[in-house]
């Protein structure tokens, strides 16, 4: 009792002051970022409600919540995780709000008429930035294709991993890595517009569930939000990020 009092203290001292007067509080896999900066705004704009979220991989999201952190909508990057908080009876159903993918990004122009398979193999790439593979999905889809390929365990010994696809994304962005498997959304920032990105047809889509948790304080909000994550609004905004 006391190692969880412990934990839930230190995630309320993580959260911003003003977390704590926010009406909906977001836990947001990290791929999605870029959107979700344009969404919660024009969700307040609409609502006059006020939106705060923390964006981190979806497992470090997961654990925080089974600890009791007072999140009260989970939007992951995979589908697993929010089934598993619904079969555990600690979510309302969870239901898909987008489709993502994930790609080869590089600020190395020598590398941009190359293929992906090329690149990681390259003599060039000595650092290869890859997501947690256990608790990042788009780590995860990553992997799935470089295993599928044969390339998995030639390249393992130059992979830098970031513990979410933020992190390698900045990885990449510093010149810490010279590559790094990424969020396609990420490519239509402004710093991601810096590099190339090259496609990653062999990895599967990720296909992102999110749920309303059944501890929320702020339910009414919690369905505002989830309708307005179905609004034409909103589809306009993930698809400028390369969506589903």
């Amino acid at each position: 009792m006391k190692k969880l009092l412990t934990f839930l203290m230190i995630i309320a001292l993580s959260l911003p002051a003003y977390a704590h007067a926010a009406d909906l509080i977001l836990a947001q896999a990290a791929n999605f970022m870029p959107a979700m900066k344009e969404i919660i705004p024009a969700f307040e704009r609409e609502t006059g409600l006020r939106v705060q979220a923390t964006y981190t991989s979806t497992g470090k999201l997961y654990g925080q919540i089974i600890s009791g952190a007072p999140f009260d909508i989970f939007l992951a990057a995979d589908s697993r995780r929010p089934e598993k908080l619904f079969d555990g009876h600690l979510s309302f159903e969870p239901f898909v709000y987008a489709k993502g993918s994930v790609v080869l990004w590089t600020t190395n122009t020598d590398f941009c008429e190359k293929s992906w398979k090329e690149v990681v193999l390259s003599s060039a790439a000595k650092n290869i930035a890859i997501a947690n593979t256990e608790t990042a999905p788009y780590g995860s889809v990553a992997k799935t294709a470089l295993t599928n390929e044969q390339l998995w365990k030639t390249i393992k010994p130059k992979l830098a991993i970031g513990q979410s696809i933020s992190q390698v994304f900045q990885y990449v962005a510093t010149g810490a890595a010279d590559v790094g498997f990424c969020a396609y959304s990420y490519m239509f920032t402004p710093q991601g517009k810096n590099g190339c990105f090259l496609q990653v047809e062999e990895a599967p889509k990720v296909i992102q569930k999110a749920c309303i948790l059944k501890n929320t304080p702020h339910k009414e909000a919690a369905e505002k939000f989830t309708t307005f994550l179905g609004s034409p609004t909103v589809a306009a905004i993930k698809h400028k990020y390369g969506y589903e």
